[in-house]
């Protein structure tokens, strides 16, 4: 059997081989659809890099630079980039109360990121650009590569190189059996293989491999995809949120919400029409141990009715499992308690009775709001005036005397509420928009008690505030608890899910499918024997390439088997030290290795 040819290729070598070579290097590149550098130009300009077309010129120029893999790289980067403040700063388009709260508190940063447009991120100027740029970049890379790769595949493997020892993979025998037998027997094991075969002149040209390009095409065409859900998710969402306490209800109508957000192309009329009620709120605490307070239960039971005159049906709301309504979602995210008040005249005439939701402040639901009564409370003249009361809430109160007024658990195992009294105006005539958890007392006057202080006092449910003058009482009947729902409409979060499953599979494929090349040529020696060369060439270099040849060698012997080495032939320079043994192409001779 011939040994694997290392001839050296240095300064000894001929141009034709020096040529021969350089095809053969270059045929690894023909294995990808990735575009190919630009030569230098050539002319006064050439080497400056700067097109010598003019505007045409720098128009492609430009074209070619933002088409270019690299670019796109970089472009995504920046998208990344530009996301983490959106993560990091408050939005408007989330919550417009954070985002006060923020600017009362930074009023040295808040000038300088609404000048860089950072409360409004995904909708901001920069943002944008980079996001439509990057847009225009992946279609660019792919519609080109995507014919090149349909051209590749309407195409046969290439020919065998002349010197198939030059390639990374290499093994040879010799056989007693026909050059046709060996190359029909070739094109056998390669198809079982799943390889592309055909014979050209006298070696089997073999392919595979072909799902590395198409999953690195997936890849980018599930990031446009992706790009294009995030904005068709941006210009026909909806989102809002509504606070209901138990036995109240929602209709999904724009003036039941308390808050309403929608993208730019979104139509009001398209809400789906459904209702919902709030039977009942159930949450249930750790109660001992280090994890004591920490949520066991957290689930709203709803019955809710899916069109106008639709049936009605129950349903749970729980954490990141929400109730889906004719392609709506209902999500549960926040919960707290809402103290039943009555309200009383100097006459004994109930004024208001009903529940009042209060703020959590802290994880153990200490609350904090206003109880305000704007019709129908006359002061002990007869003259209508408006009641406020400042209301501090603990669902588990850990007694006077130990500490400040602060729940020691979230459960209401020893519920009081904290009130304080005004009377006046409450602003809410003017118009203007006011927070429901605030008292606005610039126009109220306080109810003082004995010492001439500010009338105030910790009640127990069933215990009542007696207003001083005459001025009727405030009870504190029991405790209602509510839930914060968001009822958010999102059409593109099914296609980004979709996307983001065909990125992952195509970078897959693209990182770990080899494309390779196998040729199998069978010519007849002088002596009337077949010698037989196996080659392979990968897309990169892979340490299975070798081991792959070696098994499809083995194989191919079964059919073409070694011939038996004649006892008296002389040393042939060109056979291998295990005589007929096929070289593994793992054992092979590195090219310009030592004999």
């Amino acid at each position: 059997m011939g040994k694997t040819n290392t001839t050296d290729t240095g300064a000894g070598a001929t141009a034709a081989e020096r040529e021969q070579e350089r095809v053969d290097s270059a045929a690894g590149e023909r294995l990808s659809t990735a575009p190919r550098e630009e030569r230098p130009e050539t002319g006064p300009q050439a080497g400056t890099g700067v097109p010598a077309m003019g505007v045409v010129g720098w128009i492609r120029w430009f074209w070619r630079q933002l088409t270019s893999m690299r670019v796109a790289l970089i472009l995504l980067f920046l998208l990344s980039l530009g996301a983490i403040p959106g993560s990091l700063i408050p939005q408007t388009s989330v919550d417009d109360l954070k985002v006060q709260n923020f600017k009362d508190q930074h009023t040295t940063l808040s000038p300088i990121y609404e000048k860089f447009q950072l409360f409004d991120v995904y909708s901001s100027v920069w943002f944008s650009a980079i996001y439509i740029l990057l847009f225009v970049s992946l279609i660019g890379c792919i519609v080109p590569r995507t014919g090149q790769f349909v051209g590749q595949l309407r195409s046969r493997p290439p020919g065998a190189p002349k010197r198939l020892t030059r390639l990374p993979a290499y093994t040879t025998w010799r056989t007693e059996a026909g050059p046709e037998e060996v190359r029909e027997a070739a094109l056998g094991v390669l198809g079982k293989r799943r390889f592309r075969t055909h014979t050209v002149g006298d070696a089997v040209a073999a392919e595979k491999g072909y799902l590395r390009e198409a999953g690195n095409l997936v890849f980018h065409v599930a990031l446009i995809v992706m790009l294009v859900a995030f904005a068709a998710g941006q210009l026909f969402k909806s989102e809002g949120g509504k606070l209901v306490v138990e036995g109240d209800g929602f209709a999904n109508t724009l003036t039941q919400y308390d808050d309403f957000k929608s993208g730019s192309l979104y139509d009001t009329d398209s809400l789906a029409p459904f209702s919902f009620v709030l039977d009942d709120f159930v949450g249930t605490y750790e109660e001992s141990g280090p994890q004591r307070g920490t949520p066991r239960t957290f689930e709203a039971r709803v019955k809710y009715t899916e069109g106008v005159e639709g049936p009605e049906r129950k349903g749970v709301i729980r954490v990141n499992e929400p109730l889906v309504v004719d392609g709506t979602k209902v999500y549960l995210i926040a919960h707290g308690y809402a103290p039943v008040v009555t309200v009383r005249d100097g006459k004994g005439k109930v004024v208001s009775r009903n529940p009042v939701p209060l703020l959590p402040i802290d994880n153990n639901i200490t609350s904090t709001g206003a109880i305000k009564v704007m019709d129908g409370y006359r002061d002990k003249n007869g003259v209508k005036t408006q009641l406020g009361f400042k209301a501090f809430f603990v669902p588990t109160f850990a007694g006077h005397g130990k500490g400040q007024m602060f729940s020691q658990f979230p459960g209401a195992e020893f519920p009081v509420l904290a009130l304080s009294a005004y009377s006046g105006s409450l602003g809410v005539d003017s118009g203007l928009p006011q927070n429901v958890y605030q008292l606005d007392t610039s126009k109220m006057k306080e109810f003082k008690n004995e010492d001439d202080e500010l009338l105030k006092k910790m009640l127990r449910p069933g215990e009542k505030l007696d207003l001083p003058d005459g001025g009727g009482s405030i009870t504190f009947d029991g405790i209602e608890e509510w839930a914060s729902f968001q009822i958010s409409q999102q059409p593109g979060n099914g296609l980004a899910l979709g996307g983001a499953v065909a990125a992952i599979a195509g970078l897959a494929a693209s990182l770990f499918i080899q494309r390779r090349r196998v040729w199998v040529r069978a010519v007849r020696g002088a002596d009337g024997v077949t010698v037989v060369e196996m080659a392979g060439l990968g897309r990169s270099e892979s340490a299975k390439l070798p081991e792959e040849l070696g098994d499809l060698a083995a194989a191919l012997i079964t059919t073409a088997p070694v011939a038996p080495e004649k006892p008296d032939a002389p040393e042939n320079p060109d056979t291998n030290e295990a005589g007929s043994r096929p070289v593994h192409p793992a054992e092979a001779p590195a090219e310009g290795a030592e004999k």
